[in-house]
């Protein structure tokens, strides 16, 4: 025989009797990771992509940021939402105790039945919704081949254009001020043409992208951010290296998940615009 609270526990925990669109998480996240290829993607141990923390069962609203902050996780539960998706999980120092601001974030995400689903490389080399293809088309660049290996994948993008170098660097300094960015070049931009691009959002300066860059004949490099030494690296090979800012070119991929799950599912989104000055 059932009882009031019973039968409250269960109207929670399967979503009925919730009011607006909802969808049960376990589709939500099944959805998430056959669209992402979630498993089939290599990518740092640290990531720990797909679903890192549950809730009760059911999804009324989303909330996408780029890290699963602190402050990320309050802002998601002020907005009302029930799943939060982020580039940049939980777990990227590794396992650690649950004290301090870790006790806090997760007793944040269990008070207020949040769940955490986090996606690295696997959307950042999708091919629709991948934070490299979508800054391509911000920028207006057509993609028209894959840049950056690791592994078994291509994490960025690379093609070809015909226009000064100037003009694409202003594009980008557009793009990452209205997400707090500031821009800069390993060598001024003035006087040359771009003929051959990459991007390789995020961290994406490094050694071996430097090395793949000049392999492939690219002129310019359109990055997050990456070490001094790259900036050397670059200015010795004559290599134009736009650092646009970490955060700021790792905005559109979550919000292109936001847009597509509420296309595939009718759930209201929101994107939580938190600036980490990187």
């Amino acid at each position: 025989m059932s009882t009031p609270d019973a039968d409250r526990i269960l109207a929670e925990a399967t979503g009925n009797g919730v009011e607006g669109p909802h969808a049960p998480l376990h589709d939500v996240v099944r959805a998430l990771d056959a669209e992402l290829r979630t498993f089939d993607i290599p990518d740092y141990g640290g990531a720990v992509n797909g679903l890192q923390v549950a809730n009760r069962g059911t999804v009324r609203k989303v909330a996408v940021a780029v890290d699963a902050s602190r402050a990320a996780i309050s802002e998601a539960a002020i907005c009302g939402a029930n799943l939060l998706i982020v580039h940049h999980g939980l777990f990227w120092g590794g396992a650690q105790p649950l004290t301090g601001v870790t006790y806090e974030k997760f007793r944040s995400l269990f008070g207020g039945d949040i769940a955490v689903y986090s996606t690295h490389l696997p959307l950042d080399c999708h091919a629709e919704l991948g934070n490299n293809v979508q800054l391509a088309r911000a920028l207006g660049l057509a993609p028209s081949a894959g840049f950056a290996r690791y592994k078994t994948v291509d994490v960025g993008v690379m093609g070809e254009d015909q226009l000064p170098t100037t003009d694409l660097l202003e594009r980008v300094q557009a793009f990452a001020a209205r997400y707090g960015s500031t821009v800069r070049t390993s060598i001024p931009a003035g006087g040359r043409t771009t003929k051959r691009w990459a991007i390789c959002t995020g961290g994406g300066a490094s050694t071996d992208t430097l090395r793949e860059a000049r392999e492939r004949g690219v002129d310019t490099l359109i990055v997050g951010e990456g070490p001094h030494h790259t900036t050397v690296e670059a200015l010795e090979h004559d290599l134009c290296v736009v650092y646009a800012g970490h955060y700021a070119t790792e905005t559109l991929g979550v919000q292109a998940v936001g847009a597509w799950l509420e296309q595939r599912f009718g759930l209201p989104w929101t994107f939580l615009h938190l600036p980490t000055g990187s």
